[in-house]
């Protein structure tokens, strides 16, 4: 690595730090604010506060790492043009792609963090702060104490129920299996059911099996067409769950779920969507790093930008994105865009811009 090299990518990355750190500052001020009232309503400790605000910062990380990088790029290389250091280095005869590639495989880095964040920190870091929140703060019975990979619920009859997949809307249980215990913590009762649908009549197990076990060794079976289902929970509880499940699956998860629906037969276009989503949208740091250079040389190769013009400018560009992403997904969930081009719609679209900037650089 080149002198030059080192000395653009350290200048980058200092002022990368910067800007995350100033942005990450700010959003955490505010959610404080927002959240501070209520928290101190179920008289929440201040440890406790401060710990769920510490797992919420990998994800606000994770969503604004992209601004911060074209932030990054737009004043860094404001700073160079305002020091004649780019004149310097075209002067030496230093072409302006040489003096792109530290950007580019800054970005580059920056977007590969991201998926590992994406994939598994970010996930496990949105669990433990829902867990701190629901339990720690507000004293609740958690919600959700199962994984991805399968479903399992207990009832106050010392019954567990296990569910190999649930359908979107939540009405409709698949691989259902409860386990009835005795009054020692034996296995007494062993029912399963193709699936648990709700009804009008509550929950009914349909086309199982009912095995009774007895204390000498002996079990009774039967099989069964339908019959009632003893559960509290309603759909709505089943959808809930999955409405904010698929950001606490790391991705492999993600990937398998909407696998195992789209097999069912269910629609499954929103989770591979979300799939599709998380490994695309890190890679806009990539996006951005190109998108800051054309748009910061994009007439002589010697326009130069100033602080506020800069940061207007980073966050100008990361709403307009923000915005195509977030729409595109939506059309994606719905099923009227297939997922993959949903996901990655907005990356190429502003590739695209960044690709038109850069061929309207005087070289």
């Amino acid at each position: 690595m080149s002198i030059l090299t080192r000395y653009m990518l350290r200048e980058i990355l200092k002022i990368f730090s910067l800007c995350l750190v100033g942005l990450m500052t700010v959003y955490l001020v505010v959610d404080f604010f927002e959240k501070i009232r209520k928290f101190i309503g179920y008289g929440a400790e201040p440890w406790e506060m401060a710990l769920y605000f510490l797992f919420v910062a990998p994800h606000v990380a994770y969503q604004i790492a992209p601004v911060a990088l074209l932030m990054a790029t737009l004043l860094s290389l404001g700073v160079f043009l305002k020091n004649n250091e780019i004149t310097a280095m075209r002067s030496c005869g230093v072409n302006l792609g040489r003096i792109a590639l530290p950007y580019l495989g800054f970005s580059a880095a920056a977007a590969w963090v991201l998926l590992v964040f994406s994939a598994l920190v970010v996930p496990d870091s949105l669990v433990r702060a829902a867990y701190v929140r629901t339990v720690l703060i507000e004293e609740k019975t958690p919600n959700r104490p199962f994984t991805s990979e399968r479903t399992w619920l207990h009832t106050g009859d010392q019954t567990l129920i296990n569910i190999r997949s649930i359908a979107p809307n939540g009405a409709t249980l698949e691989g259902v299996s409860l386990y009835r215990l005795g009054s020692q913590f034996q296995l007494s009762q062993l029912i399963e059911a193709e699936e648990a649908r709700y009804t009008e009549r509550g929950w009914v197990l349909r086309t199982g099996v009912h095995r009774t076990l007895f204390p000498d060794g002996r079990f009774e079976t039967r099989r069964f067409d339908e019959r009632p289902l003893s559960l509290s929970h309603i759909p709505e509880d089943f959808n809930t769950w999955l409405s904010v499940k698929s950001q606490e699956m790391t991705l492999s998860e993600l990937g398998a779920y909407a696998r195992r629906l789209k097999q069912d037969g269910y629609s499954f276009a929103r989770f591979l969507t979300d799939y599709h989503s998380r490994i695309a949208f890190p890679f806009v740091c990539v996006v951005m790093g190109i998108v800051g250079f054309a748009l910061t040389l994009r007439q002589t190769g010697t326009r130069r930008i100033g602080l506020a013009k800069g940061i207007g400018q980073a966050l100008l560009i990361a709403f307009l994105y923000w915005t195509t992403h977030s729409v595109a997904v939506a059309l994606g969930r719905s099923g009227v865009l297939m997922p993959v081009i949903a996901a990655w719609f907005a990356n190429v679209l502003f590739v695209s811009f960044g690709s038109y900037l850069l061929l309207r650089i005087r070289y």
